[in-house]
């Protein structure tokens, strides 16, 4: 059951992170969409969690290629030529962490934050051990379960937040600070994000099991029940949420 749990998730958000491509590149990439597409199919069936893993890293690695390609609003406005010339800029070009050392990075190390940390919420509501995961394995201090359920939703909300922050400049690079290699928000940088990240979460989208429109912050909670009753034996398969 675990390897079948995993295999969903895994190829719901491959699945995500084609549709995001595909609506919001400036440019969708043809050959990047097409092996997004046959990575999802693999995905479903991996033999292994080794398999699956590897399977995610490759389809991560092409969807961040081209993630640049989603910010529309980067540094198109040049400063006053009485005002310094920023140090930093939204220029994306791969995917770091630990610490993040460019802004973009730092926003979606924060989303993805902030997305765990309201998953974990979700399954203590829901009468889980966020903390026992299949597809994540336990480890002290890690909320497993909650990453699992929030794979298929990294692009959908993580993601999503931070593109549209930047694109509609509700941060700009001025609401970031560096400190050796490590790029953080500042304060005011902190809360405008939260603002888009709420924004993100307040917005509605068509559940396809129950035809209604809810929030994000609801399917959440739906997607955990969900999976209680997957577990209980109540339903064959796990439905993961894709969007279309």
């Amino acid at each position: 059951m675990a390897l079948e749990f995993a295999r969903t998730l895994v190829c719901g958000k491959i699945q995500n992170q084609h549709v995001m491509l595909r609506r919001n590149h400036v440019s969708p990439p043809a050959a990047a969409l097409q092996l997004l597409k046959s990575l999802a199919d693999k995905a479903m069936s991996a033999e292994s969690q080794a398999s699956l893993l590897g399977v995610e890293g490759t389809a991560a690695r092409i969807y961040f290629e081209h993630f640049g390609g989603m910010l529309r609003a980067a540094d198109d406005l040049d400063p006053p030529e009485s005002a310094p010339a920023p140090t930093l800029r939204f220029d994306f070009t791969s995917r770091n962490r630990r610490p993040p050392r460019d802004p973009v990075n730092a926003l979606l190390s924060l989303a993805y934050s902030l997305l765990a940390k309201d998953l974990t919420i979700t399954c203590n509501a829901l009468g889980f051990d966020p903390y026992w995961g299949f597809y994540h394995q336990p480890r002290f201090g890690r909320p497993a379960l909650a990453l699992d359920l929030m794979e298929p939703f990294r692009p959908l909300i993580a993601d999503s937040a931070v593109l549209n922050c930047i694109n509609t400049r509700m941060v700009s690079p001025a609401d970031f600070v560096q400190s050796g290699p490590a790029v953080a928000l500042t304060p005011n940088g902190r809360k405008a994000f939260f603002r888009a990240y709420e924004l993100r979460m307040d917005s509605l989208v068509t559940h396809p099991l129950l035809g209604t429109r809810v929030s994000y912050r609801r399917m959440l909670e739906i997607q955990g029940r969900l999976l209680a009753r997957y577990l209980d034996g109540e339903i064959r398969e796990y439905p993961v949420f894709v969007t279309r």
